[in-house]
């Protein structure tokens, strides 16, 4: 069982949910917002110590991480070399802890500030690939999320394992 001190360690860095999926999409409301091919679709929470280095590490991890076989001889290319689409969707209850039933976000990056941390991700995604293949939900929206995952491929990335 770890212990609180490795807990603790754990939850504060920015966190990416990583899924390998065939499509993607976002609805909010009945309309769609966003929705991708094959590529990958990937969950982000920002805990509220985070940096511009933990922002940068997992920018680099969705872009680089070699998940897609490029010749059917295992995984050898990423999501860039395989010219696939990325969505982006923030997600603040990836840093919930249980107290009792009850979920506490009080490790999340406040909604002002981490609409701002987003916002610069989701612009230097865009600006490491192709801005057109990379598309994200609406922020502090209650969205719904669709996808159809491939292999299923679902990788967490903490930016503090660097």
């Amino acid at each position: 069982m770890p212990d609180k001190q490795w807990y603790q360690r754990r939850v504060r860095d920015m966190r990416a949910i990583i899924q390998r999926v065939l499509s993607a999409s976002v609805t909010v409301e009945g309309n769609l917002i966003s929705s991708i091919g094959p590529g990958l679709m990937c969950l982000i929470g920002i805990n509220r110590e985070d940096t511009p280095e933990d922002r940068d590490y997992i920018i680099r991890k969705i872009l680089n991480a070699r998940l897609f076989s490029g010749d059917g001889k295992g995984w050898n290319k990423s999501v860039t070399q395989m010219d696939y689409e990325v969505l982006l969707v923030s997600q603040f209850t990836l840093y919930a802890i249980l107290k009792g039933n009850k979920p506490d976000f009080h490790l999340a990056m406040g909604p002002e500030t981490s609409k701002l941390f987003y916002s610069d991700f989701v612009d230097l995604v865009k600006l490491g690939y192709q801005k057109e293949k990379v598309k994200d939900g609406l922020f502090g929206a209650k969205m719904e999320v669709q996808l159809v995952n491939d292999g299923p491929v679902t990788l967490v990335v903490d930016s503090r394992e660097k």
